[in-house]
């Protein structure tokens, strides 16, 4: 046999046994399943194609399949970080690794997707934990307003694409709000600044994004023309897509006031509203539920923002919302915490929802606020948020409750592959613990 026809074979052999793995079944036996959907119970999930192909106490699969034995663990939807900046940022300090944000207050044609580092360490360290996917979107520097368009994605990939669920799935604004209380970092001190000259500032920004739909408006229609002449407009292209609700606008705002003016906004504009942040969401919860606006949560264990604010003012708001009637979600990115905040926070995004259930918010509210709400508030509750036949296989196999600190996470499962749970944090555990 010459050479070339050897080679063939091999590269035949290869296609061959890469087609095999990839249509690889998996069935996770002996577990606790957990549906959210339905109620537990002990049995199996079959796995097929990256799809949830066949559940219950008896499921089986047609064919050979890899098996799973789960005997004695839970399985989960894998968590849904709603709002983060995971692979926009690895070291704050160092802005060679920070891309979270451009320079410019109106930048509605970036797309996070073009700038997430799939070989981010912090992705693997937030996996570990019970994270299988997430919405990673931009923010603003500055006076910033239009952020840029955020993109769900899963967390395991080499490429972006191969990571990407929906490249776009929300467009991100920061609500210009009435600032009268700001940092100044050259003097290290707080800056007053009188209410009438912060409300006008505000209400300057409100007017220019208004005039930025208008435009959009306008651009959209010369477009669709018959014979149009229009010079390509990417920002106006790009902001034309939230116009008629299809594309979804997450909008960030936290004070009551700020909060009812983005809500009366974006009824005017025609716009499909998710509200980010949400600080002050419990004061306005039956206008939200009214409106069918979800709320993609800042972190809960934050301070009290005012000073005749109760300590648990933060912890009681996810559950006041849920018993109003409003989706919420738990984010990363959405402001408000402590710690070392933005996607270094992802990782531990399931216990504010764990720490909310102490303060009033249900159970099986929080589970779903970490799997199943963020996916039906994204518009992909068909594919993401619990375990149902056709649904994406992101799973998770704990131990316990993962809203708990102590739940250990013994496999993850993204789009039907197990994923390996190794990361930078375990690494210099087992470097060091023998020291």
């Amino acid at each position: 046999m010459r050479n070339h026809e050897k080679t063939i074979l091999w590269i035949a052999g290869l296609v061959f046994a890469a087609s095999l793995a990839g249509a690889e079944t998996l069935v996770i036996t002996g577990a606790t399943v957990h549906p959210v959907t339905a109620e537990p119970f002990v049995g199996s999930v079959v796995v097929e194609d990256g799809l949830i192909t066949a559940l219950g106490p008896g499921a089986t699969a047609g064919g050979p399949a890899t098996i799973l034995d789960a005997a004695g663990l839970h399985l989960y939807p894998g968590m849904f970080d709603a709002f983060s900046q995971l692979g926009l940022l690895e070291v704050g300090a160092v802005a060679a690794t920070d891309d979270q944000a451009e320079m410019g207050m109106y930048n509605p044609h970036l797309r996070a997707a073009t700038a997430i580092h799939p070989a981010s360490e912090v992705i693997p360290v937030t996996r570990a934990n019970g994270v299988t996917h997430s919405v990673v979107g931009p923010t603003v520097d500055d006076d910033g307003v239009i952020a840029g368009q955020a993109a769900l994605v899963h967390l395991d990939g080499w490429t972006v694409e191969e990571m990407a669920l929906e490249a776009s799935i929300a467009m991100v604004v920061y609500w210009p709000e009435i600032q009268t209380r700001s940092f100044d970092f050259s003097t290290f001190s707080i800056r007053e600044t009188p209410f009438n000259e912060a409300k006008e500032k505000a209400e300057e920004q409100q007017n220019e994004l208004r005039d930025w739909l208008a435009a959009a408006r306008h651009y959209k229609a010369a477009v669709a023309s018959p014979g149009s002449r229009a010079q390509r407009d990417l920002k106006l292209e790009a902001l034309a897509g939230v116009l008629d609700g299809d594309q979804p606008v997450l909008i960030m705002a936290d004070a009551k006031r700020d909060i009812e003016a983005a809500v009366a906004f974006a009824e005017d504009e025609g716009l499909q509203m998710i509200l980010g942040g949400g600080r002050d969401a419990w004061q306005v919860k039956d206008l939200l539920a009214e409106k069918g606006i979800g709320v993609v949560l800042g972190l809960a264990q934050s301070l009290p923002r005012y000073e005749d604010d109760p300590y648990d003012r933060p912890y009681r708001n996810a559950g006041e919302l849920a018993a109003a009637g409003v989706k919420i979600a738990f984010t990363s990115g959405a402001g408000g915490g402590f710690g070392p905040g933005g996607p270094h926070q992802s990782r531990t995004t399931a216990y504010e929802a764990g720490m909310a259930t102490a303060y009033g918010l249900d159970e099986g509210d929080a589970l779903k606020a970490m799997t199943l709400y963020p996916a039906e508030i994204f518009g992909v509750g068909d594919q993401l948020g619990s375990i149902e036949v056709g649904k994406v296989a992101n799973l998770i196999v704990t131990d316990g409750d993962p809203l708990e600190i102590t739940t250990g996470v013994h496999h993850v499962i993204i789009k039907g592959q197990e994923v390996s749970t190794d990361n930078h944090h375990r690494r210099l555990y087992e470097k060091y613990r023998t020291r």
